[in-house]
């Protein structure tokens, strides 16, 4: 019996020391979300600028579309930026919904560093970006033709993530009819 006293603390230390080797696997970037195959929540965004449109869950249908979130207090947004523009001068379609903040300030933000958006809506309550799960900016959605979340990207988009993970996404469901 004290041998198995003696030996408890030891297995319990063992059980720990397994569980913390087991979660340095884990990638913590990689976040599911629950939209992947399912169709974006329905929402209509407020226009960024004043004499501009929003967008709506509807408008992002018929293509595929890439749904960035970001925001001018977002360092990490400021990163990725440059990525979003050449990605723009490409072709891709990227949509900007600016979360959690006034849509002067994104506005001001996207005038002052270029707009890779073709649509850009402001979602100053966070509301439609809680409805998809956002966890913070940057995060883009993939959404396919019919507007079902096919990838979320938790983090800044660099060229690595766009050629290793979304342009073969994005590739595979232009050709998809």
């Amino acid at each position: 019996m004290r041998r198995l006293l003696f030996l408890l603390p030891i297995g319990v230390f063992v059980a720990v020391l397994v569980g913390f080797m087991a979660g340095l696997r884990h990638d913590p970037s990689i976040l599911p979300s629950m939209l992947i195959g399912k169709p974006l929540p329905t929402f209509a965004l407020a226009p960024l600028r004043p004499g501009e449109q929003g967008f709506t869950s509807v408008q992002l249908q018929g293509e595929p579309v890439m749904v960035n979130v970001f925001a001018s207090w977002c360092t990490v947004c400021k990163e990725e930026h440059q990525t979003l523009m050449a990605l723009h001068e490409q072709g891709v379609k990227i949509v900007g919904l600016d979360w959690k903040e006034d849509a002067d300030a994104g506005a001001r933000w996207l005038t002052a560093n270029g707009d890779p958006y073709s649509l850009t809506g402001n979602d100053a309550s966070g509301r439609v970006g809680i409805d998809m799960g956002v966890s913070g900016a940057p995060e883009t959605f993939v959404v396919d033709r019919k507007g079902r979340v096919r990838y979320r990207q938790v983090g800044a988009i660099t060229p690595e993530v766009w050629n290793q993970t979304l342009a073969p996404l994005m590739e595979k469901l232009r050709a998809e009819s």
